[in-house]
């Protein structure tokens, strides 16, 4: 990943880095965080990990074992599937899924979330949030079933995966993992839709404090955060 941009906001005590494979205005990206004096968190059992999709699972692998990284999973076939995938962590023990799909316009293709229940988590997404169910795969063998949410194709786009665990319907969230963040052109109108169909707005519309874009945070019905962001606001901050 290249790193994009950096931040400090020191009136609310925080840091921000934005790293990912393009540019923010066209690719999703991760925006870390580092509060003022916090070396630790707890990643909890709900949040699952970050995909890449790379030409060569093997290659890549091998060369983040070479810089030191941590490898979890060695080069394999999904459970359940053909695909090639290998699990490595990154120093604060975030995993990354690396993905065998050679050729893709968005190497930062995913983020993994588990929920208690899944058709009410696909229903929730597609009404409030507007994204599409791409596929859905259950795979009794090892009691799960996953469904991939996006905006658009799932080998051209970042998706949302969401995973059901058989006869699990909670996860500790711990502290670390915050939030997805969304382009929309009226946070106002996005959180009046969110509280419709089932939503929780914990961050009612407005500007943030010190960078005056628009924003609004929600809870999906398993307690996941997202952040809609304003669409022209955002553009403006990326000046």
């Amino acid at each position: 990943m290249k790193l994009l941009r950096k931040r400090d906001i020191p009136e609310e005590k925080y840091t921000n880095a934005f790293l990912g494979y393009g540019s923010e205005d066209s690719h999703f990206v991760v925006e870390l965080t580092y509060n003022y004096g916090v070396d630790k968190y707890d990643i909890g059992a709900g949040f699952g990990h970050f995909g890449v999709a790379v030409d060569d699972v093997a290659k890549t692998v091998e060369l983040i074992r070479a810089k030191g990284g941590k490898v979890t999973r060695e080069p394999g076939p999904v459970k359940g599937g053909k695909t090639v995938i290998a699990f490595v962590e990154d120093p604060d023990g975030y995993k990354f899924e690396i993905i065998e799909r050679p050729g893709t316009p968005e190497p930062l293709c995913q983020v993994m979330l588990r929920v208690g229940d899944l058709d009410r988590a696909i229903s929730f997404y597609e009404k409030a949030c507007g994204m599409e169910l791409l596929r859905k795969r259950d795979n009794p063998e090892y009691k799960y079933t996953v469904a991939m949410m996006g905006y658009g194709p799932e080998d051209k786009n970042a998706v949302l995966e969401l995973t059901y665990n058989y006869g699990v319907t909670e996860y500790g969230k711990g502290n670390a993992y915050a939030q997805i963040a969304i382009g929309t052109d009226d946070v106002y109108k996005t959180a009046e839709v969110v509280k419709l169909f089932g939503g929780q707005v914990v961050r009612e519309p407005g500007p943030l404090p010190g960078i005056s874009t628009k924003i609004t945070s929600i809870l999906d019905p398993d307690g996941w955060k997202s952040v809609f962001v304003d669409n022209i606001d955002f553009a403006k901050e990326l000046e």
